[in-house]
């Protein structure tokens, strides 16, 4: 219907729209259906189609359109060449048919064509590529945008599996110890001695109750992350509850406290617990020390933990395959402290620990790991 008025406005030197113009003006946007998985077919063949439309003299109109469409779609989609190339081929064509073989071809005895059209084509061609090329950039940085932000997930959901594993390391690595310790106790006084072997199965019981505990706290926070936490992180504050539960296994614990204690942040709170807890848990498993030291120093912004034991190392008890010193050195670099860990020069072993205070840390809310179900 377009091209029909365009045919009526254009009448002088044109010709009519015949079956060709209507088999060519069906053919353009025929091609536009491919636009999509062949870009550079429907803007080279939009183009021919509608050079062919003009050099058979029909008059200009919506077969302009077909290639504004192509030409479009390939340059969003980054074959800003192949575009070039046609657009260029089509306004040299048209050049060539207006001002050049006019006169061979229909319809006859037609002037040249005007310069003004061939200017006016040449304005919306460029105006086409700046905005396919605007377009082509934005399309380009959602899609940066986009795998930015799958790889941040990906991030996210890698460091969330360490920080579970991790969790869990340290929840079930000192539980267990402590109950494998005592289950040898209680298997050698079983019969000598049943008053101690209850006592040891006691705490057995109560070590593996506060394991499944912890670990329905780890799970739970899995299951509804966005919950807010309902029981408190673990912190120093519980510490007299660690050195009994390393009695009972035998290591007596004894701690020192230098500087004024502060308030916490939680999550230096939290860390704090975790290393001295690892630190004894590996006393127990590894060292024959029956004694083991805890100096907790509160300074200027900093916190500074020393657990060491007397030894000797006995290389029993199961093995965490070194998981407990990366673990510890983990929850301080995420604080931006250290953790040195190492044999002493007079024997045992100590791990010392540094994490900073950091004020803007004293309102971070609690790890989700510690949430309770």
């Amino acid at each position: 219907m377009g091209s029909g008025f365009a045919a009526h406005a254009q009448r002088a030197g044109t010709v009519g729209l015949d079956g060709a113009a209507r088999a060519l003006l069906t053919l353009g946007p025929l091609l536009l259906l491919v636009r999509y998985r062949f870009p550079r077919t429907a803007v080279w063949g939009t183009s021919a189609v509608t050079l062919a439309y003009l050099a058979a003299g029909h008059p200009y109109g919506p077969v302009l359109l077909s290639v504004v469409v192509a030409g479009f779609a390939a340059l969003v989609a980054g074959y800003r060449y192949a575009t070039w190339g046609a657009l260029g081929l089509l306004w040299t064509g048209n050049l060539l048919v207006a001002h050049v073989l006019y006169g061979r071809l229909p319809p006859g005895g037609d002037p040249p064509g005007s310069w003004g059209t061939d200017l006016f084509l040449a304005v919306w061609m460029v105006a086409l590529c700046t905005a396919g090329e605007l377009a082509r950039v934005r399309r380009a940085e959602r899609e940066r945008r986009r795998r930015e932000a799958e790889e941040a997930e990906r991030r996210r959901a890698g460091e969330e599996r360490l920080r579970v594993a991790r969790e869990l390391h340290d929840v079930l690595a000192h539980s267990i110890s402590v109950i494998n310790v005592q289950a040898g106790v209680g298997l050698a006084l079983l019969d000598s001695d049943p008053a101690q072997a209850r006592t040891a199965l006691t705490t057995i019981k109560a070590a593996s109750k506060e394991a499944l505990g912890e670990v329905r706290q780890v799970l739970a926070a899995l299951r509804s992350p966005g919950e807010a936490p309902r029981a408190p992180a673990p912190g120093l504050g519980r510490l007299p509850e660690l050195t009994g539960q390393a009695a009972n296994a035998g290591l007596e614990v004894r701690t020192t406290t230098e500087g004024s204690p502060v308030p916490l942040p939680p999550g230096a709170d939290l860390a704090a617990f975790r290393i001295v807890q690892e630190a004894l848990t590996n006393i127990v498993r590894h060292s024959g020390a029956r004694t083991a030291r805890v100096r907790i120093r509160y300074g200027t912004g900093t916190l500074g933990l020393l657990v060491e034991d007397e030894g000797p190392a006995t290389g029993s008890g199961p093995s965490g395959g070194g998981n407990g010193l990366i673990g510890m050195r983990e929850r301080a670099a995420a604080l931006g402290g250290t953790v040195e860990a190492g044999p002493r020069a007079d024997g045992g072993f100590r791990v010392h620990a540094t994490l900073p205070l950091r004020p803007d840390d004293e309102t971070a809310p609690p790890p989700r790991q510690e949430e309770a179900p």
